[in-house]
């Protein structure tokens, strides 16, 4: 291809411009909450204070058993206490969640690209799509325990099972979302079709891949624990149920927090990373 044949290089919006704010779009993780001012962070910790201050002084007031509602205070002392016999649970589920959401991704995002690219694959690939996106996955967990037993391996296929259709769906919906104008004109210049994917549908689409990858960690997480808490020794959602099962609220309303951290966690890291790569809207 010579140089007067190049395909051009389309313009993009700068950061901040867009003003949907919408969860199901990646511009709610570019545009970003913004920098907030002293008063704005005076308000949210005070309102969380207020709660949590509220919360303690009526569990105390009415008297409120340990068994049935513990304080805050009696959760922070909890985790405090407990973490050094958490954290390898925690591990473990860290484990099950990464390795299974990976598999998940790749498998999804490859699905994606193939069904954007190829129609008549989509029209085979749908019907089962849809049953892995309408069957809880916590229902399969007792199969796959019999047949791989109660190791990882049964965890980590429930979380990429979850987490696959949920990036796939999403991706493919960046790549079909690109504006027809763009892929008319690189084709006008020349452009294949690996190379309109590659410099502009997978470009243009990135802020719902990134949207996808999100919904399908959150699916994870949920996934991983609640496998844990059907089968096995080990993981955070083995606490949950150990500690139930004691009539430890404390200890187990601490796991609770944990994995609320994670789900937070997983929001941020997208949103950090959608502020640096797709700080833009398609």
């Amino acid at each position: 291809m010579s140089e007067g044949d190049a395909i051009p290089e389309f313009s993009k919006t700068k950061a901040g411009e867009g003003h949907d704010v919408s969860l199901t779009n990646l511009s709610a993780f570019a545009s970003g909450p913004g920098i907030r001012s002293g008063a704005e962070v005076a308000a949210i910790i005070a309102v969380a204070v207020v709660i949590i201050g509220g919360i303690e002084l009526a569990l105390r007031l009415f008297n409120v058993p340990h068994y049935i509602m513990p304080g805050p205070s009696a959760i922070a002392y909890a985790l405090y206490d407990e973490f050094p016999l958490i954290a390898p649970h925690l591990g473990y589920t860290l484990v099950e969640l990464v390795s299974g959401f990976s598999i998940g991704a790749i498998i999804g995002l490859v699905m994606a690209a193939v069904i954007t690219q190829f129609p008549f694959a989509e029209k085979i690939v749908a019907p089962y799509i849809l049953i892995l996106v309408t069957t809880p996955m916590l229902a399969l967990v007792p199969l796959l325990i019999l047949r791989f037993g109660f190791g990882y391996t049964p965890r980590i296929i429930a979380v990429a099972l979850a987490a696959g259709p949920m990036v796939m769906i999403n991706a493919a919906t960046g790549f079909r979302r690109v504006d027809s104008a763009k892929i008319a004109l690189a084709r006008s210049y020349g452009a294949s079709t690996l190379q309109i994917f590659w410099r502009i549908r997978a470009p243009m689409a990135l802020p719902m891949i990134l949207v996808g990858l999100m919904i399908g960690a959150i699916f994870g997480l949920l996934t991983a624990v609640g496998a844990e808490m059907v089968g096995g020794g080990f993981g955070l959602g083995n606490r949950l149920t150990t500690y139930s099962s004691m009539i430890q609220m404390p200890q187990f309303f601490a796991v609770v927090l944990i994995l609320s951290t994670l789900g937070i966690l997983i929001y941020v890291l997208f949103f950090l990373i959608g502020k640096k790569w797709a700080s833009w809207e398609a």
